[in-house]
């Protein structure tokens, strides 16, 4: 084995760190009504799940009746390896958001399968429910303000009106029969207006006595939300990351935390099982093969790739391996890329395959041509696991790094890219319509990880603090270039790849196969899909991750 190393430095990209608000950690019991079911069908490509084996229903989360695909459950997932990223396990990502944002609004064609609730007209519908709300609260000596509130709530709900007072001890009597929901939207419209004393009413006096990281998953969610809006409030720009850091954990803590998250959650299976696949089944003929890996992190995806290929009949390829990685990997993993490069030379040792390793110890936004190393002979894939949406785009940066690599590495003649990346769309929308997105998207991930793991697992609660909350917290704080998790859905980045040069390539039979395999590990309501060309992963009607492939 042979490790190279191109670029000594490493670039690491911002980091932040989950910080706990005090009123969120509370166990507090009160009676809460959720009605946190899902009020419609998006617009767009209209999918039917198929009932599934072992149903398994939280909160008020019905099956609805798709082609997506349900898998069978097993508790016992087998896989042992752990992850190194410091993000969730997307990023570390969905259906178009009821407040659809400008940059894909005319990709309906493209439409994921079914959000909870993702069509433009339920928008009208949340404002009637918010007016509602906002009308029952109100003092009775508060009819004009009611009226300013009415325009405010039918005008687009984007002016706040300074003559609304909230009678907060009675609001506080009605905690039990409020929705959570509905609290949230109306606290996030709130800091939207920049009406703060609102917001902070909301937050202080009802807020921290709805959420609970110890409760049912949009109690959960609802906790992490809050903190992301007060660190809005509370700060602002680079101010926001001062606010939110914590006491980091260490190396081993977080690889625990990944740990957790990989064994009880498809997501990074789905990455590893689709993107092996559908290079596999690309590099059938090839002797010589490189692969470039923009997410690397512990290089655990390879093993079972050089694993397939050591017996692969004529004997295996040789394999060479390109790492590119950043600071956050580095953190969770205890070093850097040698320690990668050692084990897949160990691991391809023995097994039999011919095997080099080089280092770009970089963020990806960093890579330029010089930093990749191309031999003649060699057939190219590029691997792009849940990394894309972390590279700024043209609304963020003039460099627009996003469109910039692709355009990159289609300069290099790959073979075959994959990529895989959550189905949501946080990047360009307005803050309400992303926080609206936001919650309805983790709603269905803290629904799938209740349905893994029991509520009362410390374990559970770490990783989700850790490894999810701080994507959470990032998208609703922060802006600008510290907004590090911007989404997009499958349909926009078919435009961008479409722009570079690439065309999006059939998958092979074989490599549905493997993914439904891999499912079989999992819950019942995880639910699998294969359409327009790529591979969808879903929790009930939400469409939770794409996998695609290009050339």
């Amino acid at each position: 084995m042979q490790i190279s190393e191109r670029h000594p430095n490493q670039a690491g990209i911002i980091q932040f760190y989950h910080q706990p608000v005090h009123s969120m950690y509370q166990m507090l019991q009160s009676n809460l009504c959720h009605n946190i079911h899902h009020d419609s069908i998006m617009k767009g490509t209209n999918v039917s799940f198929e009932s599934c084996k072992d149903q398994y229903f939280t909160l008020n989360s019905s099956p609805a009746t798709t082609d997506l695909i349900g898998c069978e459950t097993d508790d016992s997932p087998s896989y042992a390896s752990g992850l190194s990223s410091n993000r969730s396990p997307f990023s570390p990502q969905v259906s178009q958001s009821c407040y659809s944002d400008n940059h894909h609004s005319s990709d309906n064609t493209y439409g994921s399968p079914n959000s909870g609730y993702s069509s433009v007209d339920d928008g009208n519908e949340w404002k009637n429910k918010l007016r509602e709300l906002e009308i029952s609260l109100l003092e009775p000596n508060e009819s004009d303000a009611a009226d300013s509130c009415d325009n405010c709530v039918h005008g687009g709900l984007t002016t706040a009106s300074p003559t609304i007072e909230y009678d907060w001890e009675q609001i506080v009597q009605m905690i039990p029969k409020l929705d959570l929901r509905d609290v949230l939207l109306r606290c996030a419209q709130a800091v939207s207006d920049d009406d703060i004393a609102t917001a902070i009413g909301w937050m202080d006096n009802v807020l921290g006595k709805m959420v609970s990281v110890y409760g049912e998953p949009f109690q959960r969610l609802g906790a992490y939300l809050l903190e992301g809006l007060r660190a809005r409030l509370e700060s602002s720009g680079s101010m926001i990351y001062k606010s939110l850091k914590c006491e980091q954990p260490t190396s081993k803590e977080l690889m625990s935390y990944m740990h957790i998250l990989y064994q009880i959650c498809p997501f990074w299976k789905f990455a590893y099982v689709s993107a092996n696949a559908v290079i596999t089944e690309a590099m059938a003929n090839e002797s010589m093969i490189h692969i470039i890996d923009f997410q690397i992190t512990q290089g655990t995806q390879w093993h079972l790739l050089i694993q397939a290929l050591a017996h692969r009949p004529g004997g295996p390829p040789a394999i060479r391996i390109t790492g590119v990685d950043d600071s956050q990997s580095i953190h969770a993993r205890g070093g850097g890329l040698e320690i990668v490069g050692q084990r897949l030379s160990d691991f391809a040792r023995s097994c039999g395959v011919p095997f080099e390793f080089h280092i770009a110890a970089m963020c990806g936004s960093q890579v330029e041509q010089t930093n990749i190393v191309i031999r003649e002979g060699e057939a190219l894939a590029v691997n792009f696991p849940y990394v894309l949406h972390h590279m700024q785009d043209e609304s963020v940066s003039t460099e627009n790094h996003r469109d910039r690599l692709l355009r990159l590495v289609k300069s290099l003649s790959p073979k075959v890219v994959t990529l895989v990346e959550q189905e949501s769309n946080t990047n360009t929308s307005s803050f309400f319509n992303r926080f609206v997105e936001i919650m309805d998207y983790y709603t269905a991930m803290f629904e799938s990880i209740d349905a893994a793991c029991p509520r009362d697992d410390r374990k559970r609660l770490n990783a989700e603090q850790h490894c999810v909350a701080r994507d959470i917290v990032n998208m609703v704080a922060c802006e600008g270039v510290e907004r590090v998790e911007r989404h997009e859905l499958l349909g926009k980045w078919r435009m961008r790849f479409s722009m570079a040069g690439f065309r999006q390539c059939p998958l092979n039979p074989y490599v549905m196969g493997a993914v439904r395999n891999m499912m079989k590990e999992f819950n019942g309501n995880y639910r699998v899909d294969q359409r327009d060309g790529a591979i969808y992963l879903g929790w009930m009607r939400r469409a939770m991750v794409t996998s695609s492939a290009w050339c």
